[in-house]
């Protein structure tokens, strides 16, 4: 492979100690070459400055902006007499405040005097619902000498993803000093693949995105880097798709009476024609003598527990065994009571009343007792138990199974890879793979982040599904909201419902010591209370709004009987309202609870909040979920929750969840614990790309596996998908 020492190179070597340290520790970059790659989020023109109305809340922002006014305020604190110093800067439409406290307030009261141009670099706050910048970091550009841009000369000033102990400006300055080793980058792209896309050259195309002269460089810089994280990142999936079909599995195709036939004779309702559809898709993986890796995705209450009980039962008919992995003992619980309902007396394997062709269905969990663990450890041994249902309980060294043939991963974005890998090797042959989400995922990210297993998907709902009505109710701007919230869960309760009432926090003494330890910042103290906790909301709705009603409460950290018995109580229609952590988020099926109130709903994420409404309409009764929030109504928090309000396409939420989130949240530490190899890739905007990429990938990889024409490409591999990454794909 070849080497390239000069982008190996240590930072220290060409930064010094002191920078390099907090590259490594700030920005995770530790080489000339993670240097490089690390590119200016945007560019601010010389002499133009930045709009300052659509800041982004709590991110670290840097601004190029005009002082309108600067006042000292003295206050006695508990120290004494202390100083603030409030500096207003604006865009010439906007304003934005800067605060200063204590021995911070001389340097800038001297430096920033109206009429002062300058870069500021800090935390976008909310106090007293203005957003503000607290102790920001700034570098003053004074007239044609910009000194905080001096080493360039162009017109365009590039503005680095940055943090508090390292501003854009000085980062700017570190990629100057390193620029030169650009030359020796190592081009990954084949030369025909580069000249027939009028792509550039990887060099300049670094120098370009780093040290522009006009937008036209910025733009061909962006389009060659683009395809350089496209393409890289889609042969390392073409390769992991190409192994798999050299790898061994045994066929299983169930039979032509057996036990998927008696199950499908006693189902009381038609497949949906989705449901037919992908079924065939799985049923025809199955049959091959190579591993199924197969993500099935499908909307909340679309019905993937049935198609994958089809697949397990179809293996089980073929002599095989199948697991399902769930990523909690509530959900494991929970699909092990609706797998055996559903199957009735075919779950009864062995037993008296059992059916003739039934098998064994046992559940496996951490917190089981030792006789019945036991039990259902031999069961499995033997081979008695078809079907087994599971937390990562399963994973242990001591789990063996007779024939293990299918194994099926419920919200795979749950599992560690390494998980998933260990109940695979629990087969004699790989076994096959179907791993299953209710988090819509658009196209592109399927390709990119699942682009090494084939996609299926279920957008029908099954016919008697009821229409959700989701509101934000904006707890601080109208209060009234909020009591009138608790009305209609009354309501609700009272026409023979039931209601969930979900908080981001728990509240016991565990939650509250993790909070003690916390250091809050003096912002957090003037403005952010600790996010609303069950225990709490749970004893003052008995006591106020919903007193008389019966409310239990649900969380995590309770232990697993009783867990399971509010859940029962709850499904059983002897409780009226479960307040309850995100431990419903996916699989609680309970069609008589109607309505849902998301407290501090700007808490969640987009997917989160879609999967929790997913909880509701799931009978005959129209579903009613309400989103409190005390964010103000400009916040990106409350666009956030009104994308929510306005939709029930999941599909349509993933892309507004993936725009308003980082590329590296959705490749990155999410899904493979290293750091995204994504800069300038935009999975959602980029479609065509990725598409293309994709197609070259493939065919590039069927002429050469092993990259043996290809050595810069070999080396990108290296570089960009770090060694974590690759075993993460290894193992997908």
């Amino acid at each position: 492979m070849d080497d390239v020492p000069a982008l190996d190179e240590p930072l220290k070597k060409s930064l010094g100690p002191a920078t390099a340290k907090v590259m490594a520790e700030a920005l995770d970059l530790h080489t000339v070459g993670d240097l490089l790659h690390h590119y200016p989020r945007r560019y601010a023109e010389r002499g133009e400055l930045t709009t300052l109305s659509d800041l982004p809340l709590d991110e670290h922002v840097t601004v190029v902006a005009q002082v309108a006014d600067a006042r000292v305020h003295t206050f006695n604190g508990a120290k004494g007499r202390g100083q603030r110093l409030e500096v207003t800067i604006t865009d010439g439409y906007g304003r934005l405040q800067l605060v200063f406290f204590g021995k911070g307030v001389h340097k800038p009261h001297h430096d920033l005097l109206p009429g002062t141009r300058a870069m500021f670099s800090g935390k976008v706050s909310l106090f007293n619902r203005r957003l503000q910048l607290a102790h920001p970091a700034y570098e003053l550009l004074r007239g044609d000498e910009d000194t905080a841009v001096d080493t360039w000369a162009g017109a365009l000033i590039p503005i680095y993803p940055a943090t508090t102990k390292l501003e854009s400006w000085k980062i700017a300055k570190a990629v100057h000093t390193v620029l030169p080793a650009a030359a020796e980058a190592v081009d990954p792209l084949p030369g025909a693949l580069r000249e027939g896309r009028g792509l550039a050259e990887l060099p300049d195309a670094l120098r370009m995105i780093h040290h522009p002269r006009t937008k036209a460089d910025v733009a061909a810089a962006r389009e060659r880097l683009k395809w350089d994280e496209a393409f890289v990142l889609q042969v390392a999936l073409a390769r992991r798709r190409h192994a798999d079909t050299q790898l061994p599995a045994v066929p299983r195709r169930p039979a032509a009476d057996g036990l998927l036939t008696a199950f499908d004779a006693k189902l009381p309702f038609t497949l949906t024609e989705g449901q037919r559809k992908v079924s065939k898709e799985i049923f025809d993986d199955l049959a091959t003598d190579h591993p199924m890796h197969r993500l099935l995705q499908g909307e909340v209450g679309s019905g993937k527990t049935l198609v994958a009980l089809r697949a397990m039962l179809a293996v089980v008919d073929a002599g095989g065994q199948a697991a399902m992995l769930a990523p909690t003992e509530v959900l494991a619980q929970q699909h092990h009571r609706s797998v055996t309902e559903m199957m009735g007396e075919l779950a009864e394997g062995g037993m008296l009343g059992g059916a003739e062709k039934a098998t064994k269905v046992v559940l496996l969990t951490g917190s089981m007792g030792a006789a019945a663990r036991r039990q259902a450890l031999l069961d499995l041994v033997t081979g008695e138990a078809g079907i087994v249902i599971g937390t990562h309980a399963l994973i242990e060294d001591k789990v063996r199974f007779h024939d293990l043939g299918l194994v099926v991963v419920d919200e795979q974005h749950r599992f560690g890879v390494e998980q998933r890998d260990a109940l695979r090797g629990k087969g004699k042959q790989p076994p096959h793979l179907l791993v299953m989400t209710a988090t819509p995922i658009p196209r592109t990210v399927a390709m990119t982040v699942f682009g090494d297993l084939e996609t299926s998907v279920l957008d029908q709902l099954p016919a008697g599904r009821s229409p959700i009505a989701s509101h934000v109710v904006p707890a601080a701007d109208k209060p009234h909201f909020l009591a009138r919230a608790w009305e209609r869960v009354r309501e609700e309760v009272e026409g023979g419902h039931q209601a969930y009432v979900v908080c981001p926090r728990i509240g016991d003494e565990e939650d509250e010591k993790k909070a003690a330890k916390r250091k809050p910042s003096a912002e957090d103290e003037a403005e952010k209370r600790p996010p609303l906790a069950v225990l709490d909301v749970a004893d003052k709705l008995r006591a106020g709004p919903l007193a008389g009603l019966r409310i239990a409460a649900l969380h995590g950290r309770m232990h697993p009987d009783d867990k399971d018995d509010v859940m029962r109580r709850f499904a059983a229609g002897e409780l009226d309202v479960l307040v309850a952590t995100t431990v419903i988020e996916v699989g609680v099926n309970v069609p008589n609870a109607t309505a849902m109130v998301i407290m501090d709903a700007d808490r969640f994420g987009v997917s989160q909040l879609h999967q929790l409404r997913g909880r509701v309409g799931r009978g005959s009764a129209p579903g009613l979920c309400l989103l409190v929030t005390e964010m103000p109504e400009a916040s990106p928090a409350r666009g956030r929750l009104g994308a929510v309000a306005a939709t029930l396409d999941g599909f349509e939420l993933s892309r507004v969840d993936l725009e308003q989130r980082r590329e590296g949240d959705v490749l990155g530490q999410a899904q493979s614990g290293a750091r995204s190899s994504l800069r300038v890739l935009a999975v959602i905007e980029d479609e065509e790309v990725i598409a293309a990429a994709r197609e070259e990938a493939t065919a590039l990889v069927l002429a050469d596996p092993d990259l043996d024409a290809h050595p810069g490409l070999r080396t990108a591999l290296d570089a960009l998908l770090s060694e974590e990454r690759e075993e993460y794909l290894e193992k997908g």
